[in-house]
């Protein structure tokens, strides 16, 4: 059996589980770096990106997670999970970190704040029309040639949304929120 870590120190836990699991997913609550231990894959799911910097500072996951991503380990990051994953943080705390690792240039909220929230459809390469949900959503502003945009906000794809570079995911939208299991489902068929 596939399994998954979620990041669960704050923010959509429960929902990324429910979804993995509903894929017959073994999925561990990862709080500490003894629960990355057999692990295939692991989900930073959508949530306050300083919050989870924070946190991952104090339960002493940083470097090893910072290990295993240089290693080529799957991670899906959506929203606040693709902020972290992010090399580039446009207008982040003066002590705000990221692993780095994706080559993207993300902007917090911008597609405005909570109010701001909204559905939309995007066309999702390999998966299809995707009823995608942006809450407080970070805003892809630059993707580097090594990176694979699969689905775009508009027609005109200047707008990523969901992006790859090797066995990294980064999602602006909320996949979690959805009955939808298309998207979990392409990164775990990924490893």
């Amino acid at each position: 059996m596939t399994r998954v870590g979620v990041l669960a120190l704050q923010g959509d836990v429960r929902e990324h589980q429910a979804m993995l699991e509903s894929l017959d997913v073994e999925v561990v609550r990862v709080k500490r770096p003894h629960d990355l231990d057999d692990l295939q894959g692991i989900v930073f799911p959508g949530g306050e990106s300083t919050a989870m910097a924070h946190l991952l500072k104090s339960s002493e996951l940083r470097e090893p997670l910072s290990e295993l991503i240089v290693s080529g380990f799957p991670v899906l990051g959506t929203c606040a999970g693709l902020i972290l994953l992010s090399n580039e943080i446009l207008d982040g705390r003066a002590d705000q970190w990221s692993f780095g690792a994706l080559d993207v240039a993300v902007r917090r909220n911008g597609y405005g704040r909570q109010i701001a929230s909204f559905e939309v459809s995007v066309e999702v390469s390999g998966v299809g029309e995707y009823e995608a949900v942006f809450i407080r959503a970070p805003r892809i502003e630059r993707v580097a040639a090594s990176t694979t945009v699969l689905a775009t906000l508009d027609r005109e794809g200047d707008h990523p949304v969901l992006v790859r570079q090797g066995n990294l995911w980064g999602c602006s939208f909320h996949p979690e929120l959805t009955s939808d299991t298309r998207i979990h489902d392409a990164f775990i068929q990924s490893f």
